[in-house]
């Protein structure tokens, strides 16, 4: 049953087409609902036209600056001719609103997951993210958050202590080992040092790039912020510790060639990963009030649940006392 009480119930598929063609697009009637959960997102056919990808924003999360700068950056990207899926500007704007809520329009693109195994996929990711990291090194993101251990990490622990979220059988074994992670990570940002933020895509995982003859194409920045160039490129990494760093080597050696790396945000990999699983849970309880997420995580806050994350927590401290990768 529809909960009438969360926001996205008004979203119907009549408000959602007479959204469209508030912008002058005529919708055909045509809709298809895209695989997202923060927002919600639609291919919509248009007449006479191709058919674009709408997005509407999840209302509370980002303030309209917020998102006209997350614009404003993908716009400013494109310009260079960079591969990422940039609004489209309709009467004079990216940002549009209709019956209280916030969309913006998007033209659709094609392509496949990336093949990740091949060292020249690799390296083709590497000098592209090489070019939007250098971007992203001129200016600064004024409106939106950073990624640290404040932001990812106690905030996300804290709202689940706070919340209950744990029986209180598992609640001690959680709560001392969520702890003992953030010290390790608190470790190895001491040993990375000061190194350099800038503007990141944010969320550079597989399922935000598609791949065509032409290359990557970069879509999806709306969890784009400022944080370390490392972060948008631990997440194509993968497998034993030998296959991550022979992927890591490929990586750099596309993206040197335009940005320069630090390689003391090596010491930051494993530290990451960390707290984006305690992150990923914490967001999992924020939006539990939304009829889509216990409908698509029906595992979330079992009892099982909570046992791998505390292993997986476990393991996480012990790579982080391992020496990092090298470049």
């Amino acid at each position: 049953m529809m909960d009438l009480s969360h926001p996205y119930s008004a979203l119907t598929p009549d408000c959602t087409l007479d959204a469209l063609d508030s912008t002058g697009l005529k919708a055909d009637g045509r809709l298809l609902a895209l695989n997202s959960y923060e927002n919600r997102v639609y291919q919509i056919g248009v007449e006479d036209s191709a058919p674009v990808v709408v997005k509407f924003y999840r209302p509370e999360r980002w303030s309209d600056a917020a998102i006209l700068e997350e614009h404003a950056y993908t716009t400013e990207l494109a310009a260079r001719e960079i591969p990422v899926v940039a609004p489209l500007q309709l009467n004079g704007a990216t940002l549009h609103t209709h019956a209280g809520f916030r969309f913006a329009v998007y033209p659709k693109q094609g392509g496949r997951m990336p093949e990740f195994d091949r060292a020249d996929t690799l390296q083709w990711m590497g000098r592209f993210l090489g070019r939007i990291h250098a971007v992203g090194a001129l200016s600064d993101f004024v409106h939106r958050p950073v990624l640290n251990i404040e932001t990812f990490g106690y905030a996300s622990r804290d709202f689940l202590r706070a919340g209950n979220w744990l029986s209180p059988d598992l609640a001690p074994a959680w709560n001392s080992v969520v702890d003992h992670a953030l010290e390790q990570v608190a470790h190895c940002y001491a040993r990375a040092g000061a190194v350099r933020t800038l503007r990141l895509h944010g969320d550079c995982h597989a399922g935000n790039v598609l791949w065509t003859e032409a290359g990557p194409h970069f879509v999806d920045f709306d969890d784009s912020r400022t944080g370390p160039a490392i972060q948008d490129l631990w997440m194509l990494l993968s497998g034993e510790r030998d296959e991550q760093q022979a992927q890591l080597n490929e990586i750099l050696t596309g993206y040197e060639d335009f940005a320069e790396f630090d390689p003391r945000e090596l010491n930051l990999i494993e530290a990451l990963r960390t707290l984006r699983l305690i992150h990923y849970a914490a967001w999992l309880a924020r939006r539990w009030d939304d009829p889509a997420f216990p409908a698509a995580f029906p595992w979330f806050n079992t009892p099982q649940y909570w046992q791998e994350r505390i292993l997986e927590l476990r393991e996480q401290i012990a790579l982080m006392d391992e020496p990092p990768l090298h470049a």
